[in-house]
């Protein structure tokens, strides 16, 4: 909370720039997993909204190749929008598979977390939200080697219900 008192502390005004508003409002946004404040400028009286959000600090993702780098929630929207690209997701259920996602990561009370650990936590929450984007990001992060390969994971993955086959139409 020490990290949004700084930011709000010096948020300047979008109009005039001015570094000293006040907050008018704050209420939980309609995602619930973050923070409207309505704001106001105590120069020129402008009137703005500012969200607050959860962020990772302090995590360090381990590359394949033994590179390290900090965490980037930009590249986890990037390649999560990337797999549900023309797929029926409400912006509200995109924000909370990103919170989900994150949320896992900082369970795991790590300093660092290999790509790995990062792929399986987003392939386990894209599964419960849309099967197609599952199977397009495994097939990047998998790097499948061919088709057989591929077969396989859909196999694995999404086993056919014997029990609830139903008849063909005639």
């Amino acid at each position: 909370m020490i990290y949004s008192f700084y930011l709000c502390l010096y948020m300047k005004c979008p109009a005039c720039y001015y570094e000293d508003t006040k907050v008018v409002d704050s209420r939980v946004a309609g995602d619930g997993l973050s923070i409207r404040r309505r704001r106001e400028c105590l120069k020129c009286g402008f009137r703005f909204s500012t969200y607050e959000e959860l962020i990772i600090l302090d995590l360090t993702v381990i590359k394949r190749d033994g590179r390290k780098e900090p965490y980037s929630r930009e590249k986890l929207v990037r390649g999560l929008t990337r797999s549900l690209e023309k797929r029926p997701i409400t912006d509200e259920k995109f924000k909370k598979l990103i919170n989900s996602i994150e949320r896992d990561l900082q369970v795991l009370r790590k300093a660092e977390v290999t790509t790995s650990q990062v792929g399986q936590i987003i392939l386990k929450h894209l599964k419960k939200v849309d099967q197609i984007a599952y199977i397009r990001f495994a097939s990047v992060y998998q790097s499948f080697q061919d088709i057989e390969a591929f077969r396989e994971e859909l196999n694995r993955s999404f086993p056919k219900n014997k029990g609830n086959k139903k008849s063909p139409k005639k």
